[in-house]
């Protein structure tokens, strides 16, 4: 049995639609099973006893038009092992919806936000997820992957998983099918340091390009080595 004992922040940028989840866990590669991700249709994250059918599927029933409500309801009806289960959702609008099962180990629970869900399971304790909401809030005026860093931040410095730290990811979509942001470290002392790290050295020579990548409205992309 494979259980994300785990922290994430599922959310929705109110001024961009970009739709993003952090994540971090006592377990390898956390970045392979819990964040799923798709432009203009919403954000899942799926932990405890993970299962990732529940992110497949419900990005599904999101871009079919469900709310975040309504996918809930709709992966609760239909999933077995229900009561293992933990996971949020956010749709294209800023919906939110999240489940914690009555069998999550540990400490467990999640909190809605204004377009935005923390949830974790097996933590130290409360204050990871409530470290983590306060953070995300106050940091309204920043781009959607520092806010969600940001609030992973909060949550590692709050406690964490209680087992401790191995694995951490961020994935973020605007508008492109391919993701903005998608970075993970799937095995580390010290993950979420270090993909804040990974983050910064990204944010200065991988980023910058991502403007001239082929997109919907410009298949051909416009790449200058000179402008970076």
């Amino acid at each position: 049995m494979l259980e994300l004992n785990t922290f994430s922040i599922t959310a929705r940028c109110g001024k961009t639609g970009q739709l993003g989840v952090a994540v971090s866990t006592k377990l390898p590669a956390v970045g392979m099973l819990c964040p799923f991700v798709k432009a203009d249709t919403g954000a899942i994250a799926t932990q405890s006893f993970v299962n990732p059918y529940i992110g497949i599927r419900g990005l599904g029933y999101l871009s079919r038009g469900m709310t975040a409500e309504e996918a809930k309801e709709k992966i609760i009806a239909e999933e077995e092992d229900l009561e293992l289960r933990q996971f949020a959702i956010v749709d294209r609008h800023g919906n939110t919806a999240a489940f914690s099962g009555e069998r999550c180990e540990g400490y467990y629970n999640h909190f809605e936000g204004d377009g935005f869900v923390v949830a974790g399971n097996m933590l130290v304790n409360e204050k990871t997820l409530t470290d983590m909401k306060r953070t995300f809030e106050i940091h309204s005026d920043l781009e959607l992957s520092e806010r969600l860093l940001r609030a992973l931040q909060a949550g590692q410095k709050a406690g964490g998983d209680k087992r401790g730290k191995q694995s951490a990811a961020l994935k973020v979509h605007d508008t492109e099918d391919y993701p903005l942001v998608d970075l993970r470290v799937d095995e580390h002392e010290d993950p979420v340091a270090e993909l804040t790290r990974v983050y910064d050295v990204a944010k200065e020579e991988l980023f910058p390009f991502m403007p001239q990548m082929p997109r919907k409205q410009d298949p051909g992309g416009s790449f200058d080595p000179d402008a970076v």
